[in-house]
């Protein structure tokens, strides 16, 4: 009779293992990579799109950036359902904590990835199924992300500016993904920073990106029909 050792994530098998965290773990391996990067004047986040068919519509939603509340924004890589059941937990419970106190739940209570906080300014924060979280300068998660590391060790610097780190972001991102070019349909770019003393997220529309793509020497520039 099987022991069912990967049916809940507090049974551990013989061997010390919890199979369930383990599998979640391999799936967030496995998915579209994402990377959140600290700057000096905010946070920016990027997440590869999975496209597994040119056939289907390229949907309008966000599939990889959240905005959690006003000053808390999220890129998720791995399960959907899994990461859609966290993010509404996530909203309900940075509402509760606002209608309670009146003020914005501290980033490190809402363990997530990326917030505005009045005591220790712009934080990023990683967290996995297994309940582990920290906070981090830059980070990379889903598929190649050791590569992905690799890159942020070597380039990234504690005076980086949100263009500067835009533009590294999009570079980890082009060593990181599988597809050999980026464009707006592959990629979701979202920021959260000061604007007039308020914490401002704003998601990057597809043309503005593409803009940023051509910019940076990523993608060439469409071509325009006569």
């Amino acid at each position: 009779m099987s022991q069912r050792y990967d049916s809940f994530t507090t049974i551990f098998s013989p061997e010390g293992r919890l199979y369930l965290v383990e599998c979640a773990m391999e799936a967030i391996g496995n998915a579209g990579s994402a990377i959140g990067i600290l700057s000096k004047d905010g946070v920016v986040l990027v997440g590869e799109k999975k496209v597994t068919s040119k056939l289907l519509q390229i949907s309008t939603s966000s599939e990889k950036m959240y905005k959690i509340d006003d000053n808390v924004a999220c890129a998720v890589a791995g399960v959907m359902s899994d990461a859609n059941i966290l993010i509404n937990t996530a909203m309900v419970q940075a509402q509760h904590y606002t209608f309670a106190y009146q003020e914005p739940m501290p980033v490190e209570q809402l363990v997530q990835s990326v917030c505005w906080d009045k005591n220790y300014g712009f934080q990023l924060y990683m967290s996995d199924p297994s309940g582990n979280y920290g906070g981090w300068k830059a980070a990379a998660i889903g598929a190649n992300n050791q590569a992905a590391l690799s890159i942020l060790k070597k380039d990234y610097k504690d005076d980086i500016t949100r263009e500067e780190a835009i533009q590294l972001a999009l570079k980890v991102l082009s060593k990181a993904m599988d597809s050999t070019s980026l464009t707006s349909e592959k990629l979701e770019l979202a920021e959260v920073f000061l604007s007039n003393g308020k914490v401002k997220y704003q998601a990057c529309s597809p043309d503005t990106l593409n803009k940023i793509l051509v910019n940076d020497g990523l993608t060439q520039p469409a071509i325009k029909e006569l």
